[in-house]
Parts: C-alpha cells; structure tokens; sequence
C-alpha cells in the first residue's frame, strides 16, 4: 500500500556520493625494485648461521601471565530449557541482541540448552552471568575450569541490567576475581575477553575499549563499554579484564549483520554490576527508587518551542513529557513541560541519566530536582519510593524515571502541546492534541511524510488532547487496520495522513540461546 504526502515536499535532490578506488602504487614500486635484484646462493654468504631471535626495543601485548591468573575463575554456564517456536527467531539484521548460542524453531517444543559464560566473585561460589543465559532454565549447571561440574542455584534476576547471581557448592575454597573500577576505563585501553563461545571454552580475546556510556536500545539503564575484542555467541556474562587482572565489565551484546563479531561488542560496566550483584545477593532481586514521570529528549526545535534559556538548551535534560497520577513526581509538583536538569547535584542530560539517577535515590529519601518552567529554574523535592512490581518486573517499557513509553511502533515521539507552543505556532487556545517530537528515520511515518513540530489533532475519527490519548488510539487502530489515519496541523492547515502499520512493530530479541 503506498502512501501520498498530503503537505508539499520542499526537500531538494539527494546527492550520491561516489568513491573511487585508486590502485597501481605497489605495481609501480615493485617494477623498479625487481630491476636491481641479483641472485644470491646460500654457498656465497660466508660463515653461514641460522638467524638468532632477539628480543624486541619494545614488546608487543603478552596477556599469558594475565590469562593463567584469571582464567581458573571463569566458568561454563549450561542451562536446560525447552525451545519453542516462533515466527521468527533472532535479532533483525544489524541490531544489538545478547549472544549465547541462539535456538532455532522448530515445529514442536523440545528440550534443549543454553550455554553462557560466568565468573566466581568470591571463594564460596557467587557466580555473576547474564540475566538471559538463565532466565528460562529448568536447571543449571556450572563447569569449573578444571572440568568440574557442578549443579548451581540461581539467586537472583534483574532483567533490566540483564545480570544474574548464581552459587555453586564445591565443598572447598575457589578461586575468584574482583571487580575493578569501570569509571576508570578509558577507549584505547587494552582489555581482554573470556568466554564459552560456540561452546570453545576458556576462549580468550584482547582488543581495545572503543568508547564506554553507551545506549543500545536494550534497556532503561543502558551505559556499556564497547570493545573490538572479538565476542560471538556463547561469550554472553563473561569476564572483561584491564590489564591488571580485575574485572570492568560483563561481556553481553554484539552489534551484527550475521550473529558473528564484527568487532562491535558490548559490556556492562563493573560499578554498575556491583550495586546489582549486593542487592540480588541480600535479596534476590534490586530495588530502584521511583520518581513515576515519562521523559523524552530535549531537541534543539524542542528547546526553542520550550523558549528555554540559551544556557539551559546547552545542557539539554529530560523533558516530563507525562506524570503518573499520585506519584512521587505528581506530589512534588513535576508538570508535562518541565525540563528536569539536575538531580541530586547530578547533571542530567537526557533521560538515562534521569532514569539512572533517579534509580540509584534509595527508597525512602528525598530526592532535590532542578528543573526549568516557563524558561525559569527552580528545585522541587520529591520523596523517592520503590518502583511498583508491575513495572519493576518488566525488563522494559516505562520505569517512571526516564522512558516514555509515548513512541507508538509507527515511529514518532510525541509531546505535550503547551500554551507557549500554541502560541509560536499561531494555533487557537482551544486546540488540543500532541506535538511530533521526532520522527524516526525511516519508520513508517517518516515514509508518510510527517514532520517534528507537526500537531496530531486526532486519530481516524477519534480526536485527540494529549500524548497519550494520542498513543491509545494508535494502538488501538493498529490492531484493526494495515494503516492508521492521523489528522494533522501544519502551517495552520489540517490534513490527515495515511500511514502504514508495520507487520512486526517489535523488535525479536534473542535471549539465552541453544545447543540442540
């Protein structure tokens, strides 16, 4: 089904670029070499001798007395699961997804396993690994470096860090290693990798950190190291190690067209594992503070319909684009429109940040925002709880902190329309609906022709007044048509816009993975 742009197009030619590939250098180089060669025999040179090594001005990276100290504490995860089967298994082409050895379908449920890597942190068997190398076990088992197997017991889950406590009982004391300081990392530093990969155990791996913070998409609480050490299926929880020999990340997703280490891969930082770790070791699961508002970025067009100080667009924040009814937030005063900049004396930038700092405020205590309203600044104290169970128990969606959840599947995200926005964009004062943040390139609604600062006014027939009433009526009308028609503002004139549903609006993920 194609898809007209109501409004005109005023988007010029695209230029292509063309490369040119220019080869000839070595040709020309060994011509004039090969003129001046004569033949030498072995008789001619006198005093003939085998060449002797010698030791380098500088060595290159050695990691064998790094690797035997480390290596008797990593361990082989295998987790007995039943792998069912799906339309469609696996990570779409060129998406971070965690890697153990991926299931395949098949026409009937069977039995199967999945295998991961794991460290021990201390001598009674506390093994850290990832989330989804045991999420689904019926049981796990643990293979000592020295062949030793062992049955373990999980202690507890977090999926939204995507980390996992396991113990194990070997009658004695094991070795173990310690985790470092991942605030220290920096890129172009040299790490190594172990793992299980393919099911290779004790496979080992050095590369450089290429940039550390990052946000994949995977989760709320997003801050990985990225490393070029190569990293496949079966590497998921593994140890990464600075040189040192302490532990500053767990190995946990690769970026990939094909499911193999193209040199992109992902670890989650060691400060981060050690808060996770304590709370799942006490407790057996993480409690994470509670502010209850949906957050979006702050864009340049965003801070200049916002008419923030100039100081204020500098520094970005996260915009409150919803507040949950009787929260934390909602008591404290938070309005859609606020930009939340600092919480705590912490800077915020964008809404991971609010939703890692706010996450880290234990339940109980007041927390102190700084936030921007109408383009002044003001502190508001909330009094931080423990986020609810059903949102807790999810390893995504809105976690009251930083993640809106006001991004239908179509590719837009919406936001408030505030009375100085109607204002800049000559709307009347009765007009109610949501403002198109950002349109993802792309996605189905790029396609359709919408714009960032284009108002939804209604879906169908049904009119809209806010975010999300405009997102409940998306997913509404998605589940009953191929298209959804949106009514929209633009330059003061009304037009609706036809635009295609997605046949798999999410995205697959591939967890734990299989040998079968």
């Amino acid at each position: 089904m194609s898809t007209q742009n109501p409004f005109p197009s005023s988007a010029g030619p695209r230029r292509r670029l063309r490369y040119a590939l220019v080869a000839g250098l070595l040709g020309a180089s060994a011509l004039g070499g090969f003129a001046g060669l004569q033949s030498v025999h072995a008789a001619d040179a006198p005093n003939a001798a085998p060449i002797q090594p010698a030791p380098l001005p500088t060595p290159m990276a050695d990691f064998s007395s790094l690797v035997a100290r480390v290596r008797p504490a990593v361990v082989q995860i295998t987790s007995k699961i039943t792998i069912r089967p799906t339309a469609d298994e696996g990570s779409p082409e060129g998406m971070p997804f965690p890697f153990g050895n991926m299931p395949h379908g098949h026409a009937q449920a069977r039995a199967g396993e999945a295998r991961g890597s794991g460290f021990l942190i201390d001598g009674q068997g506390t093994i850290v690994t990832n989330n989804h190398v045991v999420k689904d076990a019926s049981s796990v088992s643990v293979t000592l470096d020295d062949g030793t197997e062992l049955p373990a017991k999980i202690i507890g889950r977090d999926p939204r860090s995507d980390l996992a406590v396991l113990r194990v009982d070997a009658g004695h004391k094991l070795p173990f290693i310690e985790l470092g300081d991942s605030a220290q990392v920096k890129p172009g530093e040299w790490v190594v990798a172990m793992g299980n990969p393919f099911g290779l155990g004790g496979t080992v791996t050095a590369g450089i950190v290429s940039a550390s913070g990052r946000d994949i998409g995977a989760g709320p609480y997003d801050n990985f190291i990225q490393i070029d050490a190569p990293i496949n299926q079966g590497n998921s929880g593994g140890p990464l190690f600075t040189q040192d020999g302490r532990v500053v990340g767990v190995n946990t997703a690769i970026l990939s067209p094909s499911g193999g280490s193209i040199g992109i891969g992902f670890a989650i930082p060691s400060n981060m594992v050690r808060s996770v770790v304590a709370d799942l070791e006490s407790t057996g699961h993480v409690t994470r503070g509670y502010l209850g508002v949906e957050s979006q970025a702050v864009t340049h067009a965003m801070a200049t319909a916002l008419k923030l100080p100039k100081t204020a667009a500098d520094e970005a924040g996260a915009l409150v684009a919803g507040v949950e009814p009787n929260s934390p937030a909602a008591k404290a005063g938070l309005q859609p429109g606020d930009v939340i900049v600092d919480v705590d004396g912490k800077s915020v930038s964008n809404p991971r940040d609010l939703a890692v700092d706010v996450a880290a405020v234990k339940p109980g205590n007041a927390s102190h925002l700084e936030v921007i309203r109408d383009g002044a600044r003001q502190t508001l104290t909330a009094n931080v709880t423990s986020m609810p169970a059903r949102i807790a128990s999810n390893g995504s969606g809105n976690d009251g902190a930083g993640n809106a959840p006001n991004q239908p599947s179509i590719g837009l995200a919406l936001a408030p329309l505030s009375p100085d926005m109607r204002s800049q964009m000559n709307l009347p004062s009765q007009t109610r609906g949501a403002v198109v943040a950002q349109v993802e390139p792309g996605s189905a609604s790029e396609q359709a022709g919408l714009h960032q600062g284009d108002v939804i006014v209604g879906v169908g027939s049904h009119a809209v007044t806010s975010p999300e009433d405009t997102v409940s009526a998306i997913r509404s009308a998605e589940h009953n048509a191929p298209s959804v028609a949106l009514r929209v503002l633009r330059d003061g004139h009304s037009a609706f816009v036809a635009v295609n549903v997605p046949t798999n609006s999410q995205p697959a993920n591939a967890d734990g993975g299989a040998n079968g």
